[in-house]
Parts: C-alpha cells; sequence; structure tokens
C-alpha cells in the first residue's frame, strides 16, 4: 500500500484576520497579500503530481492560505483536484462557512476542515478578531453537519498555556471529531515560545489524564498528539517501547520535514516547512519539485546533525519540534527548547 506525501499549498495570502502570531505577516503586517493565478495553481498541480510518481506515493493536499476560500478560484481548484480523485482537507477560517457551503466542499472531496481555536474567548479574540471564538464553534456542526471531519487546531504559548484544559473541554462540548495542539514558533520579532521545559511537561501531564477520562467516557473526539513530545512523554510513562528489531539509522516517526512533507506559498516559493522561516528550497514556477526533493531537502534529513536529539535513544521516533528550535536559534538542528530530557551532549 502506497503512502501519501503531503503539500501544504497556501494558495493566497488574502484573510479576514491578523492574527498576532501568524508568520505569514510577522514582519510585514501591511503587506500586500499575494495569491496564485488559475494557471500558477495548475502548474503547481501538476508539478506536485510529478514529485508523487518520481517517489511512488500518494498526494494529499493542505488546501490553505490566509483563508483559501477568499481565492477566486479556489472551488475551480477542488474542481481539478476532484476530477484527478486526489485527497484533500482545507485549513481556513469559520466566516464564510454556510450549511451551502460545506456540501459543496464535501462534494468535492474534502475530507476534513481545520479551524483554529487559541484560547478562550477574550483570548482567542485577542489573538484573531472580536466575534472569531463563537464563530468558531458554531461552525464545528455546520462542517460536521456535511460529513466533513471538523478539526480544532491550538497553537499554545506562554499566553494562553493555562487555558488549554478549559479549550478541551470547549471543543469536547461542541462535538468537534479531532483536537490538537503544536507549539508556537517564535518569528523574527521574538525568539522564546514564553513557556520553560517544565511547564510544558505540566501542560502533557493535564492534557494526558484529561484525554484519558473522556476517552473512558466513549468521546467521540478524537485526541491527536500532533506534538512529537508527547513521544517523549510517553516513553518516560511506559506508554511508548522502542520496538525490537529496529535498524540504526532508520527513520520511524517524529518531524515529517525532509521525510514526506513540503510547503508552497502563493509566490510559488517552496518551504522544507512553512514553519521554519528560513527553509526556502526553490521555486514551483521555476523549479522541478521532484529535483528538489531529491537535492536541496537533503539539508532536512541528516540526522546526525541534531545537536541533542542525536545522542538520545528516541532519534527515530521523536526530535521535538526543530521548527520551534529553528524560531529560537535560527538553527533547524538545534534542541527543542521545550524538551526538558536530560542529553549528555
Amino acid at each position: 500500500m502506497k503512502e501519501y506525501f503531503a503539500f501544504q499549498w497556501h494558495i493566497t495570502d488574502e484573510c479576514d484576520q491578523r492574527c498576532k502570531h501568524c508568520y505569514i505577516f510577522s514582519e510585514d503586517n501591511c503587506k500586500k497579500p499575494d495569491a496564485m493565478s488559475w494557471e500558477q495553481m495548475q502548474e503547481t498541480f501538476y508539478n506536485c503530481l510529478d514529485l508523487c510518481e518520481v517517489c511512488k506515493r500518494l498526494p494529499y493536499f493542505y488546501i490553505t492560505g490566509g483563508d483559501p476560500i477568499l481565492h477566486p478560484d479556489f472551488w475551480r481548484l477542488l474542481a481539478l483536484l476532484k476530477e484527478h480523485e486526489i485527497p484533500f482537507a482545507i485549513l481556513g477560517n469559520p466566516f464564510h462557512l454556510t450549511d451551502e457551503v460545506c456540501r459543496k466542499l464535501k462534494y468535492y472531496g474534502c475530507r476534513k476542515y481545520q479551524l483554529s481555536l487559541d484560547g478562550m474567548r477574550e483570548t482567542h479574540d485577542w489573538f484573531r478578531k472580536p466575534g472569531s471564538f463563537d464563530c468558531t464553534l458554531e461552525k464545528i456542526s455546520c462542517i460536521k453537519g456535511a460529513g466533513i471531519h471538523s478539526v480544532i487546531m491550538t497553537t499554545v504559548s506562554g499566553v494562553n498555556i493555562k487555558e488549554i484544559p478549559a479549550v478541551i473541554d470547549t471543543v469536547v462540548e461542541h462535538g468537534a471529531d479531532v483536537f490538537a495542539f503544536a507549539r508556537y514558533c517564535p518569528t523574527s520579532g521574538e525568539k522564546d515560545t514564553g513557556m520553560t521545559p517544565q511547564e510544558y511537561r505540566e501542560l502533557l501531564d493535564t492534557c494526558y489524564l484529561k484525554f484519558k477520562e473522556y476517552e473512558a467516557t466513549g468521546c467521540s473526539t478524537y485526541f491527536n498528539k500532533k506534538d512529537h513530545l508527547w513521544t517523549l512523554y510517553e516513553y518516560e510513562k511506559g506508554v511508548f517501547k522502542i520496538p525490537e528489531g529496529t535498524e540504526d539509522g532508520m527513520i520511524y516517526g517524529g518531524c515529517n520535514c525532509g521525510n514526506c512533507h513540503m510547503t508552497i506559498v502563493p509566490t510559488g516559493d517552496i518551504y522544507a516547512c512553512r514553519r521554519v522561516q528560513n527553509s526556502k528550497v526553490g521555486n514551483v514556477f521555476t523549479d522541478r519539485i521532484a529535483d528538489i526533493w531529491v537535492c536541496q531537502m537533503e539539508a532536512y534529513r541528516n540526522y546526525t546533525k541534531f545537536e541533542k536529539c542525536s545522542k538520545c535513544e528516541l532519534l527515530s521516533w521523536c526530535r521535538g519540534c526543530p521548527a520551534v528550535a529553528s524560531g529560537k536559534e535560527g538553527n533547524f538542528y538545534a534542541a527543542d527548547p521545550q524538551c526538558w530530557k536530560e542529553v549528555i551532549l
């Protein structure tokens, strides 16, 4: 059975919000939003399919922005995906979702629609814009009603870390299909997430117990342990064990950067990871992605360069979040700022 190759495809920067932690506008909040033309979108699409043919994987697109639904050729792109029977998910805002829009998304093959919830009402609306919190919760049922999986993602930082348990309760109460959180990646303006390793581990402790309690009640929300430091946490608890018969030098889990993922932004620039600000590896309008995958992306597959993780027995399964490390140190291979494990360097 073939594995998937994931493309996080930003078709436009156009957005109804200017979130305080958004990496698109982190350096210039007044920048003119970029967007691909229809011709450029077609060129990008077939360039991506070419890579999948070369690496013998199936394509999976995460269509995002900005808010992708604001692109004038959004539905035209979905029709192209449907024509080729390509699975996709949408990462967007709640403001333009209606029952009719969600039914249309389902018709074109949308499997998941991801919304963000970055704290309780006051905090979330401060991050994004007034009314965003209530609108986000309201649209969960709209998405589910069309037969699309509703996903809620939270970006955790020192600003909202104490609100995460309440966010989990709220998400479960509103019936979201999936909940996950990832950490804030510092941008050029700041170099710290505002969380110590111990504070973050305590959050995982609290969430782990809450997840177990909900699962015991038959809760329908799936708790996706997206952050790879969950692997370290569950390893210490004895939940995760290193499988027997594994080979040295093989990668079995952890960050997908360099393995089966890349990001394309509206200018055509290709990033190893969108959250790693200095990870541009080419441009989809001038480069063959398959060539970039073999050549430039090799710089993100040198696992012996991880300054801390390469000395850890969990190298093949964890590696924390190189994007957070890069945001703080400017170095993809630096130690994860929230990793609490003591390793002899």
